[in-house]
C-alpha cells in the first residue's frame, strides 16, 4: 500500500473509532490533511475497498474498516502512551495497591476498564510461588465441600467441591481429612504433587481424593477477574451481539484458554475471525502477559468493539501489565 492510500485508510479508520458512522471522502480530505482532489480521495477509497480494506455498508454511504482494515492500521501503529491523567491514575493505584492478591487482580480488573471504557480480564497467576500457610476441608452440606488454601504471600484459593458418591461427609471426617491434607501440603508450593498417605477410613481417603482433584484443577488454570463488563455492553448496537460477548466472559475456562492461546501465538491484538470465536466476531481483544521476577506468571487483556480506540487500548494494557507484575514481585519478596 502506497503512502497516501495509507493516510486515507488510517483516517477511516480513525474516524469510524470516534463516530462509529460511515466516513465520506470530504470527512477523509479533512481528516487526513492530503493535498489532493476529492476525485483522487474517492478513488483511493474505492481502491481501498477493492483490495479489501474498506466495506460500503450502503450504495450511498461512507466507508468503514474492514478486519483487513483495521489489521493494517495496527500493525501500523507505534508504541502508544497514556495521557498525563491516565499516566497518574495508574500510578497512584499501584502505590496504594495491597492486600490479597486475589483483590488485587479484582482491583486491576476496575483500572483497566476505567481507563478505556471496555471489559477488562486479568488472569490471576496458575501457580503461586509462595509456601502454603494452611490448608482446611470444610462441609457445606447438601453435598457440598469447599477447600480452602491460604499461601504466606497472601493468596487464598477457594474450591467449591462436590462429595464423592456414596460419601456421608461429617465433620470428624473433614477435620481429619483437613489434618491430612495440611500435613502433606503446608511448608510446599501449590505446584508440588502432595502425596498424602492413606488414613485406613474409606470416607476419609475418598474426601482427600476430591479435595487433591480440585486442587489440580484449580491449578492447572489461573483465575479469571472481569471489570467493566456492564460499559462494554454500551459499545455494541445489537442486544445479540451484547448477550453472546457477555455470555463468553462467563466462561472462565474458555476466556483464559483464549488469552493463553493469543500470548503463546505472540499476539497482542486480534480482531474479529482472529480470536477463533465466532461471538466475538464483532470483537476485539488486546492481551499481554505479565510477569513476576522475570517469569510470566498471568496475563491481563482487554474485550471491545473492533472499532475500539486501539492505541489507548494497547499502552493500558502495557502498562498496566508492567506495574501489575512489580507490585506482585513485590509481595512475593515481602
Amino acid at each position: 500500500m502506497d503512502e497516501r492510500k495509507a493516510t486515507v485508510l488510517r483516517a477511516v479508520v480513525e474516524s469510524f473509532i470516534d463516530t462509529a458512522q460511515p466516513v465520506g471522502s470530504r470527512a477523509v480530505t479533512e481528516l487526513s490533511g492530503l493535498d489532493v482532489s476529492a476525485a483522487t480521495i474517492r478513488n483511493d477509497m474505492a481502491s481501498l475497498e477493492a483490495d479489501g480494506f474498506l466495506a460500503q455498508p450502503h450504495t450511498s454511504a461512507g466507508r468503514i474498516p474492514t478486519e483487513a482494515g483495521y489489521r493494517y492500521f495496527v500493525d501500523a501503529l507505534g508504541p502508544g502512551r497514556l495521557d498525563a491523567t491516565a499516566t497518574r491514575q495508574v500510578r497512584k493505584f499501584f502505590a496504594h495497591a495491597q492486600g490479597e492478591i486475589e483483590q488485587r487482580l479484582v482491583d486491576t480488573s476496575r483500572l483497566l476498564s476505567e481507563l478505556t471504557t471496555y471489559a477488562a480480564v486479568v488472569v490471576g497467576p496458575q501457580r503461586d510461588p509462595a509456601m502454603i500457610r494452611s490448608v482446611q476441608l470444610v462441609d457445606l452440606g447438601g453435598g457440598k465441600l469447599l477447600l480452602v488454601i491460604v499461601t504466606a504471600s497472601g493468596s487464598i484459593k477457594r474450591s467449591l467441591i462436590d462429595a464423592p458418591a456414596g460419601v456421608e461427609s461429617s465433620d470428624d471426617a473433614c477435620v481429619t481429612a483437613s489434618e491430612l491434607l495440611s500435613a502433606a501440603l503446608v511448608g510446599n508450593s501449590l505446584g508440588v504433587a502432595p502425596q498424602v498417605p492413606a488414613s485406613g477410613d474409606a470416607e476419609v481417603d475418598d474426601l482427600i481424593g476430591a479435595a487433591l482433584l480440585a486442587l489440580g484443577e484449580n491449578d492447572a488454570t489461573g483465575d479469571l477477574y472481569v471489570g467493566g463488563a456492564a460499559s462494554m455492553a454500551g459499545q455494541f448496537e445489537a442486544i445479540s451481539t451484547v448477550t453472546s460477548v457477555l455470555a463468553v466472559l462467563e466462561e472462565q475456562l474458555l476466556v483464559v484458554s483464549l488469552l493463553g492461546s493469543l500470548v503463546e501465538r505472540g499476539l497482542s491484538v486480534a480482531i474479529g475471525s482472529e480470536t477463533g470465536l465466532e461471538p466475538l466476531s464483532e470483537c476485539a481483544v488486546v492481551v499481554a502477559p505479565y510477569n513476576v521476577d522475570g517469569e510470566p506468571v498471568g496475563s491481563i487483556g482487554l474485550l471491545g468493539p473492533t472499532r475500539m480506540d486501539y492505541p489507548r487500548a494497547l499502552a493500558a494494557v502495557q502498562v498496566v501489565s508492567s506495574r501489575l507484575g512489580e507490585s506482585l514481585g513485590e509481595t512475593t519478596d515481602d
